[in-house]
């Protein structure tokens, strides 16, 4: 099965598609991973993606497309995966269309100041790279796993935050009617617990087979 997942900053997209793709077994496959990843080995792509990431932009489509589409193509991928942060315009939708057909869409909604206090209180860890909100640690500064370092990524600020969600809502809006159009976009509540999200997200691909 090929799955995207949808949903603006915050809304645990990332949290949920990690989750179901182990339930069904199937590849998760994160553009935001992948590009810090590259920023964190400090490449030429990665120096590139972070002036955009930092002003809380989109990277540009040759890029990422590049980057999917070799990703999708790998073996583990075969068998199905799921999308998470790919596409995020119409236009980057009509180029997966050219190799790789989707089964369907899953929209995760939150109200604006939802997100906002989710992603402004989120901790991570400068050597294990766990992540955390504030709210569940007892040090804010020290890694409960590993105990390294914990921090705020530049682009959890609230400023940047605010900027990345009124651009997701001004470039988004049109690639969820694309999807509404072809049939295939399903709207999930992304308000609850992570378990009660992931039960909704089971719920509605299960009713798909």
């Amino acid at each position: 099965m090929k799955l995207m997942f949808l949903g603006p900053p915050g809304a645990g997209k990332g949290t949920q598609a990690r989750i179901i793709a182990e339930k069904l077994g199937i590849a998760h496959i994160s553009t935001g991973d992948m590009l810090r990843e590259q920023v964190k080995n400090g490449t030429a792509l990665g120096l590139k993606a972070k002036e955009y990431m930092d002003a809380g932009q989109y990277v540009p489509d040759g890029v990422i497309i590049d980057m999917v589409k070799e990703r999708v193509n790998k073996p583990d991928a075969r068998e199905g995966f799921i999308l998470d942060g790919f596409p995020r315009t119409a236009a980057q939708a009509e180029t997966l269309d050219g190799f790789a057909s989707l089964d369907a869409v899953i929209n995760i909604g939150v109200p604006d100041e939802m997100l906002i206090d989710r992603i402004c209180g989120r901790r991570v860890c400068t050597d294990c790279g766990a992540t955390y909100h504030e709210s569940m640690l007892h040090d804010k500064e020290k890694c409960p796993v590993c105990s390294g370092s914990m921090y705020v990524r530049d682009d959890d600020k609230e400023e940047t935050v605010r900027t990345r969600i009124n651009v997701y809502k001004e470039k988004t809006q049109p690639l969820i009617d694309y999807y509404a159009k072809k049939g295939i976009l399903h709207e999930i509540d992304g308000t609850g617990t992570i378990d009660e999200i992931a039960d909704k997200v089971m719920a509605a691909i299960e009713a798909l087979k």
